[in-house]
């Protein structure tokens, strides 16, 4: 299906501006786990440290990527199914629109 046709409900929303909700960040989370959740390669990710981070419990690492959407990895995707797609990985996003 193409993602601009009229069947498609699209919400563009700048989540390094207006990060993910909680539950939608701990939803993602429980999908995706820490390494498909979180943008490594960011000016953010290395401010704080990867040391840091792997020690952050679940509640720390979820407050702190609820307040920095830098954090995340972007492209971030909540399809009306539930699941959470981050990244850009062609045969992945192929999959979802056809």
């Amino acid at each position: 299906m193409d993602p601009a046709s009229p069947d498609q409900q699209l919400e563009l929303i700048d989540i390094t501006q207006q990060p993910p909700s909680a539950g939608e960040l701990q939803h993602a989370l429980a999908q995706l786990g820490r390494k498909r959740l979180l943008n490594t390669s960011g000016q953010s990710y290395r401010a704080l440290g990867a040391a840091a981070i792997q020690a952050m419990d679940d509640a720390t690492l979820l407050a702190a990527l609820a307040s920095d959407g830098k954090l995340i990895k972007r492209p971030f995707l909540i399809l009306d199914d539930g699941r959470t797609v981050t990244g850009f990985q062609q045969a992945e996003w192929d999959g979802l629109f056809s």
